[in-house]
């Protein structure tokens, strides 16, 4: 801590724009000769779902504070300081300048958070919520105890444990590290006992032994999303279930709503969403990945404690979009109307970039060609597979929508 009340991470230069002595975060203070309370929202990371909730909050009147891993990241425009979220001191420098704190990702480790919320430092989600987006094992445990569908699953520690599930399961399965990973990482198919070897090692390395996460291979026809969001009073608001289209693993497109989802789908998901919210204690956005099986079934996949991917489509799809309902949310404000503005909302991902140049080297063209898109760079530099972008195009057509928004996304690609 430097004399003058700021500070100073580890070496790394921050931004703290306010001394960590400031008043109390819920009194009144005076801020350009005005008196006013405090609405301060701090985000820890850095990435596009942070910068994606910064339009929302300039139109709420809603500051928002970032901290960031690194500089020069998506959401570098609002950062107040660059550090290690896994660093308790980083951690509570920045949670001292703000009133309410929530995330980008969802990595941060649990004793910080309980950290968090034994100083009195509001924190929504929660860690009792979160540990279930952490700990993919901890998630099916809990969503089982609840009744919640799931594939069936087990906790897996050895070879001979997971060909014992193989047996038991037609022979494939698929295979999770239970933390981290993510777009694909972090998930294997595997036909054979020995398929996760490594993994077990990996384990087994690190001198804390645990297990892998091992499914039945879902026959599903498609993949749904669906989103709510929760207030700490307990009000919940949910936008229509979305289809969501893979490559690679990572998602490369969404459709909302989910054709052919109106009654019985839809019915099924918001029910999910509500009672995994409920039953999870969860506040602010959730998303809930779903299979939509061969046999009719809706199966939970994934859970997200934050805005999504998924969701991206609501920022001019819907009347509120998730970025602006995740703020009311983790402030405990009421919930906006989650409408659609059009019959159908495609979103496609704009993944890697141009090859050469950047995005804005490619708006013009892009621009001109589709008046009617809605186009959004993260501010990331291209690189094979990374999402830097994402563009919208909504209408009363659906395979009209779909190719205009594959046509406006093109232009970024190659």
């Amino acid at each position: 801590m430097r004399e003058d009340g700021q500070c100073v991470l580890h070496g790394t230069r921050t931004r703290f724009r306010v001394p960590v002595n400031h008043p109390n975060r819920h009194e009144k203070y005076q801020r350009g000769g005005q008196s006013m309370a405090s609405q301060i929202v701090g985000v820890i990371g850095g990435g596009q779902l942070a910068r994606m909730m910064i339009p929302p909050a300039i139109e709420l009147g809603i500051e928002i504070r970032v901290l960031e891993e690194a500089e020069g990241m998506s959401a570098d425009i609002a950062a107040t300081g660059v550090g290690d979220y896994r660093d308790l001191d980083t951690v509570l420098a920045f949670a001292d300048t703000v009133d309410v704190i929530t995330f980008d990702h969802e990595h941060v480790p649990q004793p910080i958070l309980n950290e968090l919320i034994a100083r009195g430092i509001p924190v929504h989600p929660g860690p009792d919520a979160l540990l279930y987006a952490q700990d993919k094992l901890q998630m099916r445990a809990k969503l089982s105890e609840l009744g919640l569908p799931v594939p069936d699953w087990a906790a897996v520690e050895s070879a001979d444990e997971l060909g014992a599930f193989l047996a038991d399961h037609g022979g494939r399965a698929v295979v999770k590290t239970a933390r981290g990973g993510y777009d694909g990482k972090g998930v294997r198919v595997v036909s054979e006992a020995i398929g996760a070897d490594d993994w077990f090692a990996a384990l087994a390395e690190d001198g804390r032994g645990g297990a892998l996460l091992v499914e039945e291979l879902v026959p599903f026809r498609r993949e749904l999303a669906q989103l709510v969001a929760r207030r700490p009073s307990g009000e919940i608001a949910a936008w229509p279930v979305v289809e969501t289209v893979q490559r690679d693993g990572v998602c490369a497109e969404v459709l909302a709503p989910a054709p052919g989802s109106a009654g019985r789908v839809a019915e099924m998901a918001a029910d999910i969403a509500h009672r995994v919210a409920k039953g999870l204690g969860v506040t602010g956005v959730l998303a809930v990945e779903l299979f939509e099986t061969t046999d009719g079934r809706v199966l939970i996949n994934e859970l997200a404690m934050r805005p999504h991917n998924s969701g991206h489509w609501s920022i001019e799809g819907a009347v509120t979009s998730q970025f602006e309902q995740h703020l009311r949310a983790v402030l405990d404000l009421p919930l906006g109307s989650t409408e659609p503005r059009a019959d159908w909302s495609v979103m496609v991902n704009i993944l890697g970039g141009p090859a050469e140049g950047t995005l804005l080297d490619r708006y013009p063209a892009a621009l001109a060609a589709h008046p009617e898109a809605k186009f959004h760079g993260y501010g990331k530099a291209p690189r094979p597979g990374r999402k830097v972008g994402h563009v919208t195009v909504g209408g009363d057509d659906l395979d009209d929508v779909v190719y205009r928004a594959r046509a406006a996304a093109a232009f970024f690609e190659g």
